[in-house]
């Protein structure tokens, strides 16, 4: 066995917002001696959270790594945030993860980012523990926790370190592996103690007792082996050995979700937790071996192996204005070095290996190489997230990491004019460290929308864009697409005849519009006896094509029209294509007045993807929202899907709705389909806003 791939193991830690994943990173380098200090996030000097606008805000925004050494196990943390709207952040650092470490906090209990991160983990094959946080907490309560983990996850979740509480506090811990107790003073140091007897905890549902936790961790052991179900049955007790093997495997093959207990803030807990992390977690060589694709898109097995050609996956990239990009690696196979040349197997090219560090937050420390299994950041490399690095004599490609789709936009205009070329930069550099972000053109209003998972999301990117990378720009409601149309058939004069000295202008036309499917102008002619010259056809058909930019209700591109050039008159020295091309405008808007002009607005194809108890929430609102319901189809168990088409109008905050209503856990999809006639009692309404708008 390859050595180096068992003395590591990568570990995500991933949960709700204000859980407690910083203060347990800090709590656990801090034990473990690889921080010399307890930084608190309060006071804005943890390790994890360094950067400003996460010291400001008090709460992560971005994946961060570090590291320490426990056990002769070097292991690699990744602190992920926990807002919804940088679930971005969350699927990378798991893409690295051997075990998804899932803090929830004592005080809240289950919540969406909780539910979220233990899905995520599930679809990538990755191990899971529930680490209950913020036991200092005079309202936290393990046992409600405990019980509703169970609830939400189902028998997998096993408990095996857990507190004893008396009158409301607690007293000291047990760990149901090695069954002893240990009570810890003011510094987190621990004692052991006598073990407690019958009940070790008591609220108003229900009793505690060490013999019923007992009884659930051997159960949940037994099923992991035939040998150890046969014991179990038998009555057996089973050895401290046959517990650590049994949860070990159990949480390698997801049979078992361990649930551990700590205190970031007193320290208590914290060295049993990094006990567990030795004995329990796995190594990436007990993982699923990877899979990848070939350049015949052939999948193949990439066993970690430190002694096999070289590859590598990138799994997060940061911009710095100072230090410059950094990418994010986690080795799959072989030894990285620097300086060595490879291949990047999403874009074929050949990039030489910048210089490697291992980062503890913002300090980096700089190495040579990385086996196997390990996880290192290279600067100034021009790769990509989800871009794999490879040796030539094997080119593989690992999948790319699957984000969500940004759902929430605003129209982006530079905050000083001139500015426009700076901030093109700066957002390309912003997408590169946020694939969840997405900048692009409106080619229909002509505006640059910044898209992103939620308003604090781009709340937070023109933040970095700011301070970062010295862009200053402003959001606003992005434009609706409005168009207008015809709905019958009239005939208009246009005549335009001016004298000033020498030549004059004269231009005169009668054009029939009428109704048509279809953006483009149809343009015909029937002029008889050529009373318009052909020549001029085209000058008519130009003006027409000219003034259909604006419609004469608000100013808005018009669809949907023929014009059918009938009569007119012209002088054989006056009349010019100028002239013929400002008598078919006048013509136009004549016409357009008596055509019996209407609004249109464009709609979309909605899909929302919702638990059962909110469909009837979404449903009234989709209502007050004018959608039109399509259909509802199951989703899984417990799931709808509705269908629905909705004006883009009444669109722009469904997202921050849709997140209210079902506390995050609803998804959707919408997609311009078609333009409709906008009701006639909100006329008024967008002509005022489109006139204050000044579109």
């Amino acid at each position: 066995m390859d050595k180096h791939i068992t003395t590591v193991k990568n570990i995500t830690l991933t949960g709700h917002n204000g859980s407690g994943k910083t203060s347990l990173t800090e709590a656990l380098l801090y034990k473990a001696g690889a921080s010399d200090r307890l930084g608190k996030i309060a006071e804005g000097n943890t390790v994890s959270d360094f950067d400003t606008e996460e010291i400001r805000r008090k709460t992560s925004i971005n994946t961060t790594l570090a590291n320490f050494t426990y056990d002769n196990i070097k292991v690699n943390l990744i602190d992920t945030p926990g807002l919804l709207d940088f679930e971005g952040g969350v699927r990378e650092g798991i893409a690295a993860a051997g075990t998804v470490l899932i803090t929830v906090s004592g005080k809240s209990g289950v919540k969406t980012g909780t539910r979220k991160a233990y899905s995520i983990a599930g679809s990538q094959n990755k191990a899971r523990v529930f680490v209950v946080t913020k036991l200092d907490d005079p309202n936290a309560n393990f046992y409600n926790t405990l019980t509703e983990l169970k609830t939400v996850f189902g028998p997998t979740v096993c408990p095996v370190i857990v507190p004893v509480i008396e009158d409301g506090q607690i007293v000291s811990y047990i760990n149901l592996i090695e069954m002893k107790a240990y009570k810890y003073d003011k510094d987190g140091n621990a004692s052991e103690i006598d073990m407690p007897n019958g009940d070790i905890a008591h609220n108003d549902k229900m009793d505690y007792r060490l013999d019923g936790l007992i009884q659930a961790i051997s159960e949940a052991v037994a099923e992991t082996d035939d040998e150890l179900m046969e014991k179990f049955f038998d009555g057996e007790q089973f050895t401290q050995k046959e517990l650590i093997d049994g949860i070990h495997k159990g949480v390698n093959s997801g049979k078992i979700t361990p649930v551990l207990c700590a205190s970031a803030a007193t320290l208590a807990g914290i060295d049993m937790l990094l006990k567990e992390i030795s004995l329990l977690l796995p190594s990436p060589e007990e993982m699923p071996v990877a899979q990848a694709f070939t350049a015949n898109d052939d999948i193949v097995e990439v066993p970690y192996d430190s002694q096999a050609p070289v590859s590598a996956f990138v799994f997060k990239t940061v911009v710095d204005p100072f230090v410059g990009k950094m990418s994010y690696i986690k080795v799959m196979s072989g030894t990285l070095r620097t300086g060595r040349e490879l291949v990047n197997a999403a874009t074929g090219s050949t990039e030489k290996t910048g210089k490697l560090y291992t980062m503890n937050g913002k300090k980096q420390t700089e190495v040579s190489e990385a086996a196997a299994g390990d996880v290192v950041a290279a600067s100034k490399m021009n790769i990509s997230t989800s871009d794999t690095l490879c040796d030539s004599s094997r080119v593989v490609r690992f999948p790319q990491i699957e984000y969500p789709e940004p759902c929430f936009s605003m129209a982006v205009k530079a905050k000083t004019q001139g500015d426009e070329s700076k901030i093109s930069a700066a957002v390309a550099k912003l997408l590169e460290e946020d694939p969840t972000l997405r900048f692009e053109q409106d080619v229909t209003t002509n505006e640059q929308l910044l898209s992103g998972l939620g308003e604090q999301h781009l709340d937070i990117a023109v933040a970095k864009l700011r301070g970062k990378l010295g862009a200053e720009v402003v959001l606003s409601v992005p434009k609706v697409a409005y168009k207008e149309t015809i709905r019958k058939k009239v005939k208009a004069e246009g005549k335009h005849k001016k004298q000033s000295g020498g030549h004059g202008q004269y231009g005169h036309v009668w054009i029939e519009f009428e109704p048509t499917v279809g953006d483009e102008l149809v343009f015909e002619e029937k002029v008889f006896g050529g009373s318009v010259p052909k020549n001029f056809f085209p000058a008519v058909e130009k003006g027409i094509q000219e003034s259909m930019k604006k419609g004469v209700l608000a100013g808005c591109p018009v669809v949907g029209l023929k014009a059918v050039l009938l009569d007119g008159s012209y002088h054989p020295v006056d009349s010019s294509e100028m002239a013929f091309k400002t008598a078919a405008s006048i013509a136009y808007k004549e016409g357009m007045k008596q055509a019996d002009p209407v609004m249109l607005e464009p709609i979309g194809n909605l899909s929302v993807i919702v638990n059962d108890d909110n469909t009837g929430d979404i449903l009234g609102e989709l209502n007050k929202r004018r959608g039109r319901m399509l259909g509802m189809n199951p989703a899984g168990e417990g799931i709808t899907e509705i269908l629905a088409d909705v004006p883009v109008r009444e669109m722009h905050d469904f997202a921050t709705f849709l997140r209210q209503a079902t506390k995050g856990m609803g998804s959707f999809h919408y997609e311009f389909v078609r333009y409709e006639q906008l009701p006639a009692n909100l006329l008024s309404d967008v002509i005022v806003s489109i006139s204050n708008s000044g579109e």
